[in-house]
């Protein structure tokens, strides 16, 4: 009942990942992102566990690949699991557990790899890497048209009802983590508008948090 994506800047350096569901509040469960280490998506039947303890593996020095296999190794009831990896090469892994629900599948291309469960058909993940790799600009955009491809190849099977967008850079915070907990409507949309708002202001965040005497103004009365 997810469809996601883990996904890497070439140019930047930048991760990140995105997720939808049917399930609230998918994002708090699913999604783990580490700067200059690598994304990671927990999913079906979620352990959140195994999200940080892939990012450490790759921290330590494991590809995405040889973090997955010792996640196999470790993970607990890994038959329920899915989970998808990208390290800091670009290098992707996804494992899909037998006991995945609905029609499940998954895909891999340049810098991405999209997984999903419970979905609407076996071409989802296939459009949702095609979406990232066709789009171009922020790695925030390519997240959103990477979802939307997704969605209008057919998602899930039933409605969606939450999503959520996380991006790291080089600070130990995300600069951005948008999420709808639930929304009777599109939960994408809504991300995607989210986004159109923060998308401008992002740079200015970081540069507040990191020296607030060089950063914009911050127009509130009594700003000067």
């Amino acid at each position: 009942m997810t469809f996601s994506l883990v996904a890497r800047c070439a140019e930047t350096g930048m991760f990140g990942m995105a997720i939808s569901s049917s399930s609230p509040a998918v994002a708090a469960r699913c999604a783990f992102a580490r700067a200059g280490v690598g994304a990671v998506a927990s999913q079906n039947v979620t352990d959140p566990s195994l999200g940080p303890m892939t990012l450490d593996l790759m921290e330590a020095g494991a590809s995405a690949e040889e973090a997955i296999a010792e996640i196999k190794k470790q993970g607990r009831f890994i038959e329920y699991r899915q989970v998808l990896a990208i390290d800091a090469q670009g290098n992707t892994a996804i494992h899909s557990g037998p006991n995945s629900l609905g029609i499940w599948t998954e895909a891999q291309g340049r810098d991405v790899a999209s997984g999903g469960n419970l979905l609407a058909n076996d071409s989802v993940c296939q459009a949702i890497v095609a979406g990232f790799e066709q789009a171009d600009g922020h790695l925030g955009d390519r997240l959103i048209a990477a979802m939307q491809a997704g969605l209008a190849a057919g998602g899930e099977a039933g409605p969606v009802h939450s999503a959520g967008m996380l991006i790291v850079d080089k600070v130990s915070w995300p600069v951005a983590e948008l999420r709808c907990d639930w929304s009777e409507s599109c939960p994408i949309a809504d991300i995607a508008h989210a986004w159109d708002v923060y998308k401008p202001q992002l740079e200015a965040y970081i540069q507040r948090a990191l020296d607030p005497r060089e950063a914009p103004s911050y127009g509130v009365p009594g700003d000067e």
